[in-house]
């Protein structure tokens, strides 16, 4: 008997012989594409921001911008770049390293690893080094956009003829800034930490700390934070004034040694005169002795510093006073005792 013949081998089709590869150069072209897009939305981005801050008074410029990181990020190094207010204000740094991954273009990670110097108007620029220095940005479209910074073994060295900064040193720094939910409503929440700071012991500050760490801590929510904008700090500060914007302080404190400020609660704001207004509900640990300090360095006049410091002492349960800050017509008040003027927001035009 004899077998059929065998069925002969069907040939692979074209389509299906180079059908992947076809689809994998496509994928690739349109990945490319996307990359080099994003490349050059960034670069216009950039400059349309950096025309914006022109128009509120910033100058801000860099030697170089490279932008890499091809195909999964967008990588954008400046080198010397310089942001300047004209209010004086400035930051620079050799090398500004930023990061966005192509999936989510609109959240960078920012990094000086050669440190950077930030200028006082009037007090001289600081120098900064540490082993870690960055910051983060997200949802940029959002007022405020969400922020946060954090540093490492951090140095301060003000440059030559500068005068001191507060601090000489901090283990670390950070600082958050966050945009609510939407069914929050128009808030942010502000957070700041220095944790064990060296203060310039020539200050009045180091001469309450001694040798011992100096720590700060604070925690406050901002109200009406659409209504924070314009071309410059002060219209930006008035407009959400008149808004109704406030801080809520829900905890806070500054710790120099023995020696504790804390905040317990507070609601402050902003006078028509660009000084702090409202009121903080505060601990004060070794307030007698800070106060003489204060009195005896000029910081307070001292009959002033003396009548505080009976005020403390009156308040004194164990080692805390609780006592109340009040910032009010212009004043700083313990108690019924008028400190020091109030701290300046801004500069009155």
């Amino acid at each position: 008997m004899s077998l059929p013949d065998p069925t002969p081998p069907r040939k692979l089709s074209r389509l299906g012989l180079y059908g992947p590869i076809v689809a994998l150069v496509l994928l690739v072209a349109g990945f490319s594409a996307a990359w080099f897009w994003a490349r050059g939305e960034a670069e216009t981005r950039m400059d349309a921001g950096v025309a914006q801050l022109k128009r509120a008074g910033y100058e801000i410029s860099w030697k170089d911008r490279k932008i890499s990181g091809y195909p999964f990020r967008l990588n954008i190094t400046l080198t010397e770049a310089n942001a300047r207010h004209s209010s004086g204000w400035a930051l620079e740094a050799p090398v500004v390293e930023g990061q966005a991954f192509m999936h989510a273009p609109t959240s960078w990670v920012i990094a000086t690893p050669e440190g950077l110097t930030f200028v006082r108007p009037a007090a001289g620029p600081v120098r900064v080094t540490g082993k870690l220095i960055r910051a983060s940005l997200t949802r940029l479209t959002a007022t405020p956009p969400n922020l946060s910074f954090e540093g490492v073994d951090l140095v301060f060295q003000p440059t030559a003829g500068a005068q001191p900064f507060a601090l000489s040193s901090a283990e670390r720094v950070e600082f958050h800034l966050r945009r609510a939910p939407k069914e929050v409503g128009a808030e942010a929440g502000v957070w700041l930490m220095v944790k064990n700071g060296k203060a310039q012991l020539s200050g009045m500050l180091g001469r309450v700390a001694g040798e011992k760490p100096v720590s700060i801590e604070w925690d406050g929510r901002i109200s009406a934070i659409d209504a924070f904008r314009g071309p410059d700090w002060p219209d930006a500060v008035r407009n959400w004034t008149t808004a109704g914007g406030r801080m809520s302080v829900k905890r806070g404190g500054l710790t120099a040694g023995d020696a504790l400020v804390g905040v317990n609660s507070g609601n402050l704001g902003v006078g028509s005169d660009g000084r702090l207004t409202g009121v903080l509900d505060v601990s004060l640990r070794q307030a007698p002795r800070a106060l003489g300090v204060m009195g005896a360095s000029g910081a307070l006049p001292l009959d002033r510093a003396v009548a505080a410091t009976a005020v403390a002492e009156a308040r004194t349960s164990g080692d805390l006073a609780r006592a109340t800050l009040n910032f009010e017509a212009g004043q700083t008040t313990l108690g019924p005792v008028a400190l020091a003027p109030s701290p300046k927001v801004y500069d009155r035009r």
